[in-house]
């Protein structure tokens, strides 16, 4: 059955997760994607390595279904090979500065000139306004100024998360916006620019907190993994690890009593709304903390799954992966890779199809590997490719 994005072709100049991502999840539903690595290997391929030529963890995952260009697109020849694959392409994607982008000649109106359909998606780190165009930042900087930061940890130590869920978060993001602008290109038959910034996602996640204080003025402060406006929402230790557990509105705060043998906390005015609940969650987290200390997680899981409480287990990497429940969701694609001792487990498209589900049909490509069969479709001759390479340029 054909692709949703069958026909399509991107030109991938991301690095590290932001552009790569979106480049793979257009690739999972069948768009044909070049990434264009440097001569070499570019940098975001060799982060938490895991394979024995260095190829990281992060590379697998957001590079797959791609085929690989090596090109040095600081030197002419190298921007001559850009110029004639853009020629072919309807996007470009690239997770870089503004002025790198209009340096590279990747800008929209240099791209526009070449190809006036064509589709450019550029991510960075806090927008292309002239007050933050400047500016480097990653994942983490941008959790950091969103506010998000300073509401998690303790008051004296906050605390990030160390997965990059704003990177992952604005590659998702690119990727419906770069859809919608193919879809709208249909009508209109123009191109335009599809932008993201870490900044503005990471906004995006701490929007609750930020409407609150701007109406309220209630200064929240980090309360751990404490919730401060409903409970008892908490992480607990049980015998042998921890469980998180989320009582979120009257019914659920009902069971949850009723679950704990202490009803009487229906009566008491300081539980009687989630904002109360949240105000006192203190108290509540002390009530689940002694409920937890005789339980096992399974156990406590159970009792709890039973009363219809949300609640989980806090897992290690190895436990999640090792979870039937996640197992039988079919997350994982178990892909090979040279130099990898074991398969990889690379999660698929968060985004499910019934008719045209994402695929991966092919694990990233090692550096440079497509670097002829590329140049070979773009129209040059097997001695001009060789000459490319003479010169280090391909």
């Amino acid at each position: 059955m054909p692709k949703v994005l069958e026909g399509i072709r991107v030109l991938d100049f991301g690095r590290y997760i932001a552009g790569p991502f979106c480049a793979a999840l257009l690739a999972d539903f069948g768009a044909d994607v070049i990434r264009i690595d440097r001569v070499g290997g570019s940098e975001d391929r060799f982060v938490m390595p895991v394979t024995e030529t260095g190829e990281g963890a992060l590379f697998l995952q957001c590079n797959r279904n791609k085929r690989s260009l090596t090109l040095d697109i600081d030197r002419p020849e190298g921007r001559e090979v850009v110029r004639r694959l853009v020629a072919t392409a309807d996007v470009v994607i690239a997770n870089m500065p503004p002025a790198t982008m209009t340096n590279l000649g990747l800008d929209y109106e240099s791209l526009s000139a070449l190809k006036p359909d064509i589709i450019l998606t550029a991510s960075s780190a806090f927008g292309t306004h002239a007050d933050a165009v400047h500016r480097l930042g990653f994942d983490g900087v941008g959790q950091a100024m969103s506010g998000a930061v300073y509401m998690s940890g303790t008051p004296d130590n906050p605390v990030k998360s160390m997965v990059p869920v704003v990177d992952f978060a604005t590659a998702l993001s690119c990727a419906l916006g770069t859809v919608m602008a193919l879809y709208e290109r249909r009508n209109s038959g123009r191109g335009q620019v599809v932008e993201a910034s870490l900044l503005h996602t990471a906004l995006t996640f701490a929007s609750g907190v930020l409407i609150e204080e701007s109406v309220l003025g209630v200064n929240r402060q980090a309360t751990g993994n404490r919730s401060p406006i409903y409970g008892p929402s908490d992480i607990f230790r049980v015998t042998d690890g921890w469980i998180i557990v989320q009582v979120i509105g009257q019914s659920l705060f009902k069971r949850w009593s009723k679950m704990i043998g202490a009803q009487e906390l229906l009566e008491d005015p300081r539980f009687s709304d989630d904002l109360l609940r949240g105000q006192n969650g203190e108290l509540l987290s002390q009530m689940m903390v002694q409920w937890c200390a005789s339980r096992s997680r399974e156990q406590a899981l159970a009792e709890l799954e039973k009363a219809k409480i949300p609640s989980g287990p806090v897992y290690s990497p190895r436990e999640a992966l090792e979870d039937p429940v996640i197992r039988a969701s079919r997350a994982f694609d178990w892909i090979d890779y040279p130099g990898l001792s074991r398969s990889a487990p690379v999660v698929l498209s968060p985004a499910r199809l019934s008719r045209t589900s994402p695929t991966v049909e092919s694990r990233p490509p090692m550096i440079g590997e497509h670097t002829e069969e590329i140049l070979l479709e773009a129209g040059y001759t097997m001695p001009e490719i060789a000459a490319l390479r003479e010169l280090g340029v391909a």
